[in-house]
Protein backbone atom coordinates (compact mmCIF):
# COMPACT_ATOMS: atom_id res chain seq x y z
CA UNK A 1 0.00 0.00 0.00
CA UNK A 2 2.43 2.04 0.93
CA UNK A 3 4.67 1.45 -2.75
CA UNK A 4 1.49 1.80 -4.50
CA UNK A 5 0.65 5.63 -2.38
CA UNK A 6 3.91 7.03 -3.12
CA UNK A 7 3.76 5.87 -6.69
CA UNK A 8 0.33 7.38 -7.13
CA UNK A 9 1.57 10.41 -5.51
CA UNK A 10 4.70 10.74 -7.88
CA UNK A 11 2.83 10.43 -10.37
CA UNK A 12 0.22 13.19 -9.20
CA UNK A 13 3.09 14.90 -8.88
CA UNK A 14 4.34 14.70 -12.19
CA UNK A 15 1.46 15.18 -14.37
CA UNK A 16 1.10 18.74 -12.12
CA UNK A 17 4.52 19.36 -13.32
CA UNK A 18 4.15 18.66 -16.79
CA UNK A 19 0.23 21.02 -16.49
CA UNK A 20 1.93 23.75 -15.21
CA UNK A 21 5.30 23.57 -17.58
CA UNK A 22 2.76 23.57 -20.53
CA UNK A 23 1.04 26.73 -19.77
CA UNK A 24 3.79 28.89 -18.73
CA UNK A 25 5.51 27.35 -21.96
CA UNK A 26 2.47 28.35 -23.78
CA UNK A 27 2.39 31.62 -22.44
CA UNK A 28 5.75 32.52 -23.01
CA UNK A 29 5.52 31.32 -26.47
CA UNK A 30 2.32 32.39 -27.51
CA UNK A 31 3.08 36.36 -28.67
CA UNK A 32 1.55 35.79 -31.97
CA UNK A 33 -1.90 35.55 -33.69
CA UNK A 34 -3.48 32.63 -31.44
CA UNK A 35 -2.40 34.69 -27.84
CA UNK A 36 -4.18 37.65 -30.01
CA UNK A 37 -7.06 35.97 -31.41
CA UNK A 38 -7.73 34.83 -27.87
CA UNK A 39 -7.58 37.94 -25.93
CA UNK A 40 -9.69 39.30 -29.07
CA UNK A 41 -12.46 36.17 -28.22
CA UNK A 42 -12.20 37.50 -24.13
CA UNK A 43 -12.78 41.52 -25.20
CA UNK A 44 -15.27 40.60 -27.58
CA UNK A 45 -17.10 38.42 -25.11
CA UNK A 46 -17.18 40.88 -22.15
CA UNK A 47 -18.19 43.71 -23.99
CA UNK A 48 -20.85 41.67 -25.50
CA UNK A 49 -22.40 41.26 -22.03
CA UNK A 50 -21.47 45.00 -20.91
CA UNK A 51 -24.24 47.50 -22.04
CA UNK A 52 -22.16 50.45 -24.72
CA UNK A 53 -22.37 53.79 -23.09
CA UNK A 54 -24.41 56.20 -24.85
CA UNK A 55 -22.43 58.84 -27.07
CA UNK A 56 -22.97 62.59 -26.03
CA UNK A 57 -25.14 64.15 -27.95
CA UNK A 58 -23.59 66.88 -30.32
CA UNK A 59 -25.14 70.27 -30.28
CA UNK A 60 -26.59 70.87 -33.85
CA UNK A 61 -24.83 73.73 -35.51
CA UNK A 62 -26.84 77.46 -36.07
CA UNK A 63 -27.38 78.77 -39.34
CA UNK A 64 -24.84 81.19 -39.31
CA UNK A 65 -26.68 83.54 -41.54
CA UNK A 66 -29.48 84.53 -38.97
CA UNK A 67 -28.45 82.76 -35.86
CA UNK A 68 -32.16 80.61 -35.93
CA UNK A 69 -32.46 76.88 -36.49
CA UNK A 70 -29.74 74.42 -38.17
CA UNK A 71 -27.45 74.64 -41.44
CA UNK A 72 -29.73 74.50 -44.28
CA UNK A 73 -28.42 71.67 -46.34
CA UNK A 74 -28.61 73.24 -49.71
CA UNK A 75 -26.42 75.60 -51.67
CA UNK A 76 -26.17 79.42 -50.44
CA UNK A 77 -26.93 81.31 -53.85
CA UNK A 78 -26.43 85.08 -54.66
CA UNK A 79 -28.72 86.73 -56.15
CA UNK A 80 -28.17 90.56 -57.83
CA UNK A 81 -31.18 92.52 -57.94
CA UNK A 82 -32.48 95.89 -59.19
CA UNK A 83 -32.82 98.52 -56.50
CA UNK A 84 -34.88 101.36 -58.46
CA UNK A 85 -37.90 102.77 -58.93
CA UNK A 86 -38.79 100.93 -62.36
CA UNK A 87 -37.52 97.45 -60.50
CA UNK A 88 -40.46 98.11 -57.48
CA UNK A 89 -41.17 95.90 -55.42
CA UNK A 90 -39.37 93.25 -55.56
CA UNK A 91 -39.93 89.72 -55.71
CA UNK A 92 -39.23 87.61 -52.76
CA UNK A 93 -36.49 89.87 -51.47
CA UNK A 94 -38.35 89.54 -48.19
CA UNK A 95 -37.26 86.01 -48.17
CA UNK A 96 -33.55 86.31 -47.94
CA UNK A 97 -31.06 85.66 -45.04
CA UNK A 98 -28.98 88.75 -46.02
CA UNK A 99 -29.45 91.97 -48.92
CA UNK A 100 -26.77 94.02 -49.20
CA UNK A 101 -27.36 98.02 -50.53
CA UNK A 102 -24.62 98.62 -52.38
CA UNK A 103 -23.14 101.70 -54.73
CA UNK A 104 -23.33 101.23 -58.49
CA UNK A 105 -22.91 103.30 -61.52
CA UNK A 106 -24.94 107.12 -61.56
CA UNK A 107 -25.45 107.35 -57.65
CA UNK A 108 -27.94 104.59 -57.62
CA UNK A 109 -27.87 101.63 -56.02
CA UNK A 110 -28.11 97.55 -56.71
CA UNK A 111 -29.39 94.49 -53.82
CA UNK A 112 -26.98 91.31 -53.60
CA UNK A 113 -29.38 89.11 -51.84
CA UNK A 114 -28.48 85.92 -50.16
CA UNK A 115 -30.29 82.96 -50.29
CA UNK A 116 -29.55 80.18 -47.76
CA UNK A 117 -32.55 79.41 -45.21
CA UNK A 118 -35.24 79.81 -48.25
CA UNK A 119 -35.24 78.94 -51.61
CA UNK A 120 -37.94 81.12 -53.52
CA UNK A 121 -38.97 79.58 -57.03
CA UNK A 122 -39.48 83.10 -58.07
CA UNK A 123 -37.01 86.01 -57.18
CA UNK A 124 -36.35 89.42 -59.12
CA UNK A 125 -35.60 91.61 -60.70
CA UNK A 126 -32.42 90.23 -61.49
CA UNK A 127 -30.08 92.39 -62.79
CA UNK A 128 -25.87 92.46 -63.68
CA UNK A 129 -23.02 92.08 -61.65
CA UNK A 130 -20.58 94.14 -60.76
CA UNK A 131 -16.64 94.53 -60.09
CA UNK A 132 -16.72 93.96 -56.45
CA UNK A 133 -19.35 91.38 -56.24
CA UNK A 134 -16.74 88.43 -56.44
CA UNK A 135 -14.93 90.13 -52.98
CA UNK A 136 -18.01 90.63 -51.09
CA UNK A 137 -19.18 87.34 -52.12
CA UNK A 138 -15.84 85.24 -51.33
CA UNK A 139 -16.61 85.43 -47.89
CA UNK A 140 -19.37 82.97 -48.37
CA UNK A 141 -16.82 80.54 -49.97
CA UNK A 142 -17.27 80.10 -53.85
CA UNK A 143 -21.04 80.03 -53.68
CA UNK A 144 -23.29 80.11 -56.91
CA UNK A 145 -23.91 84.05 -58.24
CA UNK A 146 -27.07 84.69 -60.37
CA UNK A 147 -27.48 88.00 -62.69
CA UNK A 148 -28.34 88.54 -65.78
CA UNK A 149 -24.89 89.46 -67.22
CA UNK A 150 -22.03 92.05 -67.01
CA UNK A 151 -20.31 94.45 -68.34
CA UNK A 152 -16.41 94.53 -69.48
CA UNK A 153 -14.24 93.28 -66.55
CA UNK A 154 -17.02 92.05 -64.51
CA UNK A 155 -17.46 88.77 -65.79
CA UNK A 156 -13.81 87.62 -65.90
CA UNK A 157 -13.29 88.40 -62.25
CA UNK A 158 -16.79 86.69 -61.81
CA UNK A 159 -14.65 83.27 -63.06
CA UNK A 160 -11.18 84.62 -61.61
CA UNK A 161 -12.41 84.16 -58.29
CA UNK A 162 -13.64 80.88 -58.83
CA UNK A 163 -17.78 81.57 -57.69
CA UNK A 164 -20.42 79.76 -59.95
CA UNK A 165 -21.40 81.68 -62.41
CA UNK A 166 -25.47 81.90 -63.25
CA UNK A 167 -25.57 84.18 -66.01
CA UNK A 168 -28.90 84.91 -67.94
CA UNK A 169 -27.42 86.31 -70.57
CA UNK A 170 -24.41 83.11 -70.91
CA UNK A 171 -27.82 80.82 -71.34
CA UNK A 172 -28.33 79.43 -67.58
CA UNK A 173 -31.23 77.77 -67.32
CA UNK A 174 -34.48 78.86 -64.50
CA UNK A 175 -34.82 82.03 -65.68
CA UNK A 176 -38.10 83.86 -67.08
CA UNK A 177 -39.40 87.12 -67.67
CA UNK A 178 -43.14 88.29 -66.42
CA UNK A 179 -44.98 91.17 -68.09
CA UNK A 180 -45.38 94.43 -65.95
CA UNK A 181 -46.44 97.80 -66.20
CA UNK A 182 -43.63 99.12 -64.29
CA UNK A 183 -40.69 98.12 -67.07
CA UNK A 184 -40.31 95.94 -70.33
CA UNK A 185 -37.29 95.21 -69.39
CA UNK A 186 -36.11 95.03 -66.01
CA UNK A 187 -38.58 91.89 -65.74
CA UNK A 188 -36.36 89.15 -64.82
CA UNK A 189 -36.98 86.58 -62.27
CA UNK A 190 -35.53 83.23 -61.53
CA UNK A 191 -36.15 80.19 -60.13
CA UNK A 192 -33.82 80.02 -57.05
CA UNK A 193 -35.11 76.63 -55.52
CA UNK A 194 -33.96 74.89 -59.33
CA UNK A 195 -30.65 76.78 -58.73
CA UNK A 196 -30.05 75.25 -55.69
CA UNK A 197 -30.97 71.54 -56.61
CA UNK A 198 -28.96 71.84 -59.78
CA UNK A 199 -25.57 73.28 -58.39
CA UNK A 200 -22.97 71.64 -55.99
CA UNK A 201 -21.46 75.06 -54.35
CA UNK A 202 -21.26 75.14 -50.79
CA UNK A 203 -23.71 75.56 -47.83
CA UNK A 204 -23.87 78.09 -45.50
CA UNK A 205 -20.60 78.66 -43.39
CA UNK A 206 -19.52 81.02 -41.15
CA UNK A 207 -18.83 84.57 -42.00
CA UNK A 208 -17.60 86.29 -38.47
CA UNK A 209 -21.22 87.04 -37.33
CA UNK A 210 -22.34 86.03 -34.18
CA UNK A 211 -26.14 86.24 -32.53
CA UNK A 212 -27.36 86.74 -29.56
CA UNK A 213 -30.59 88.24 -27.78
CA UNK A 214 -28.16 89.76 -25.15
CA UNK A 215 -26.97 93.41 -25.16
CA UNK A 216 -24.93 92.86 -21.71
CA UNK A 217 -22.28 94.67 -21.45
CA UNK A 218 -22.27 96.87 -24.36
CA UNK A 219 -22.48 100.58 -25.05
CA UNK A 220 -26.02 101.65 -26.47
CA UNK A 221 -27.63 104.56 -27.50
CA UNK A 222 -31.23 105.00 -29.12
CA UNK A 223 -31.17 103.41 -32.51
CA UNK A 224 -34.93 103.52 -34.02
CA UNK A 225 -34.21 105.21 -37.15
CA UNK A 226 -31.26 104.42 -39.69
CA UNK A 227 -30.55 107.41 -42.40
CA UNK A 228 -27.74 107.64 -44.44
CA UNK A 229 -26.62 107.53 -48.06
CA UNK A 230 -25.19 105.12 -50.06
CA UNK A 231 -22.64 107.08 -52.96
CA UNK A 232 -19.37 106.11 -54.35
CA UNK A 233 -17.25 109.07 -56.73
CA UNK A 234 -20.68 110.94 -56.91
CA UNK A 235 -21.73 113.96 -55.44
CA UNK A 236 -24.90 112.78 -54.58
CA UNK A 237 -26.17 109.39 -54.21
CA UNK A 238 -29.25 107.29 -52.81
CA UNK A 239 -31.08 108.09 -49.20
CA UNK A 240 -31.37 104.51 -46.95
CA UNK A 241 -33.49 104.57 -44.55
CA UNK A 242 -35.10 101.93 -41.99
CA UNK A 243 -37.71 102.75 -39.42
CA UNK A 244 -37.93 100.74 -35.62
CA UNK A 245 -41.23 99.09 -35.43
CA UNK A 246 -41.89 97.96 -31.97
CA UNK A 247 -44.87 96.37 -32.51
CA UNK A 248 -42.84 93.99 -35.44
CA UNK A 249 -39.53 94.20 -33.53
CA UNK A 250 -38.07 95.03 -37.26
CA UNK A 251 -37.09 97.89 -38.78
CA UNK A 252 -38.97 98.64 -41.96
CA UNK A 253 -37.39 100.11 -45.28
CA UNK A 254 -38.53 103.02 -46.57
CA UNK A 255 -37.96 105.44 -49.70
CA UNK A 256 -38.98 108.98 -49.85
CA UNK A 257 -41.38 108.61 -46.90
CA UNK A 258 -43.17 105.30 -47.89
CA UNK A 259 -42.87 102.01 -46.21
CA UNK A 260 -41.33 99.42 -48.60
CA UNK A 261 -42.96 96.00 -49.61
CA UNK A 262 -42.60 92.92 -51.81
CA UNK A 263 -44.48 92.11 -54.80
CA UNK A 264 -46.48 89.64 -52.09
CA UNK A 265 -47.49 92.76 -50.23
CA UNK A 266 -45.44 91.59 -47.22
CA UNK A 267 -43.24 94.61 -45.83
CA UNK A 268 -39.44 94.45 -46.38
CA UNK A 269 -38.00 94.23 -42.90
CA UNK A 270 -34.76 93.82 -41.15
CA UNK A 271 -33.98 92.43 -37.50
CA UNK A 272 -30.47 93.69 -37.85
CA UNK A 273 -29.25 96.61 -40.08
CA UNK A 274 -25.58 97.26 -40.71
CA UNK A 275 -24.11 100.36 -42.02
CA UNK A 276 -20.27 99.65 -43.12
CA UNK A 277 -18.00 102.46 -43.76
CA UNK A 278 -15.69 101.35 -46.76
CA UNK A 279 -13.46 102.68 -49.37
CA UNK A 280 -15.65 103.68 -52.54
CA UNK A 281 -14.23 104.72 -55.97
CA UNK A 282 -15.12 104.82 -59.29
CA UNK A 283 -14.18 102.01 -61.43
CA UNK A 284 -13.18 103.45 -65.21
CA UNK A 285 -12.84 99.57 -66.81
CA UNK A 286 -16.73 99.03 -66.36
CA UNK A 287 -19.21 102.08 -67.30
CA UNK A 288 -22.80 101.38 -68.35
CA UNK A 289 -24.07 103.02 -71.88
CA UNK A 290 -24.36 106.60 -70.79
CA UNK A 291 -20.71 106.22 -69.65
CA UNK A 292 -20.71 105.88 -65.98
CA UNK A 293 -18.31 104.26 -64.26
CA UNK A 294 -19.26 101.26 -62.24
CA UNK A 295 -18.20 101.90 -58.38
CA UNK A 296 -15.85 99.38 -56.82
CA UNK A 297 -16.77 98.99 -53.02
CA UNK A 298 -13.76 97.65 -50.78
CA UNK A 299 -15.19 94.99 -48.31
CA UNK A 300 -11.69 93.51 -47.25
CA UNK A 301 -10.09 95.92 -44.76
CA UNK A 302 -11.49 97.93 -42.18
CA UNK A 303 -13.56 100.63 -40.81
CA UNK A 304 -16.40 102.52 -39.04
CA UNK A 305 -19.35 100.27 -38.64
CA UNK A 306 -23.00 101.37 -36.73
CA UNK A 307 -25.22 98.08 -35.83
CA UNK A 308 -29.07 99.07 -35.06
CA UNK A 309 -31.04 96.34 -33.83
CA UNK A 310 -34.09 96.10 -31.01
CA UNK A 311 -34.30 100.00 -31.54
CA UNK A 312 -30.63 100.70 -30.00
CA UNK A 313 -27.73 101.36 -32.19
CA UNK A 314 -23.76 99.89 -31.69
CA UNK A 315 -21.12 101.95 -32.86
CA UNK A 316 -17.75 100.21 -33.63
CA UNK A 317 -15.50 98.91 -36.32
CA UNK A 318 -15.88 96.09 -38.93
CA UNK A 319 -12.59 94.26 -40.11
CA UNK A 320 -12.11 91.54 -42.57
CA UNK A 321 -8.45 90.55 -43.26
CA UNK A 322 -8.69 88.78 -47.13
CA UNK A 323 -11.39 87.52 -49.40
CA UNK A 324 -12.01 83.83 -48.07
CA UNK A 325 -12.23 85.05 -44.44
CA UNK A 326 -15.72 86.83 -42.36
CA UNK A 327 -16.38 90.13 -41.33
CA UNK A 328 -15.92 90.98 -37.80
CA UNK A 329 -17.74 93.06 -36.10
CA UNK A 330 -16.04 94.74 -32.77
CA UNK A 331 -16.66 97.81 -30.44
CA UNK A 332 -14.12 100.43 -29.86
CA UNK A 333 -12.87 98.07 -26.72
CA UNK A 334 -12.69 94.86 -29.30
CA UNK A 335 -15.61 93.30 -27.72
CA UNK A 336 -17.62 91.51 -30.23
CA UNK A 337 -21.05 93.15 -31.76
CA UNK A 338 -23.79 90.68 -31.26
CA UNK A 339 -26.80 90.44 -34.06
CA UNK A 340 -30.12 89.96 -32.70
CA UNK A 341 -31.17 86.12 -34.10
CA UNK A 342 -32.75 87.12 -37.82
CA UNK A 343 -32.35 88.31 -41.13
CA UNK A 344 -30.01 91.39 -41.33
CA UNK A 345 -29.43 93.85 -44.19
CA UNK A 346 -26.20 95.40 -44.84
CA UNK A 347 -25.63 99.44 -46.12
CA UNK A 348 -22.16 99.30 -47.66
CA UNK A 349 -21.69 103.60 -47.56
CA UNK A 350 -18.22 105.44 -48.73
CA UNK A 351 -16.43 106.13 -45.73
CA UNK A 352 -17.19 109.86 -44.16
CA UNK A 353 -20.84 109.35 -45.14
CA UNK A 354 -23.24 110.66 -42.14
CA UNK A 355 -25.69 107.83 -40.06
CA UNK A 356 -28.37 109.10 -38.07
CA UNK A 357 -30.64 107.42 -36.06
Amino acid sequence: MTATRRALAASVAATTLLVGAGCTGGSDKSSGPFSSATTAQGSTAASSSAKPRPKPHAEPATNPFTGIGPVPRTPTVAVKIDDTPPGRPQVNIDKADIVYIEAVEGGLTRLAAIFGTNKPAHVGYVRSTRPSDPDLFLQYGKITEAYSGGAHDSLPRVRRAGLRSWSNDAGAPFYSRVSRGASSYINLVLNVAKVAKNTHTPRPRPIGWTFSRSLKYLSLSRGTDVRTTVTGSYNSGTPVEFRWVRGLKKYVRYIGGVAQRAADGHRITATNVIVQQCRVIAHPSDRDVLGNPAQFTFTVGKGPVTVFRNGKRINGTWSRTHLSSGTRLRTSTGRTIPLMPGNTWVVLIRRGIAVSG
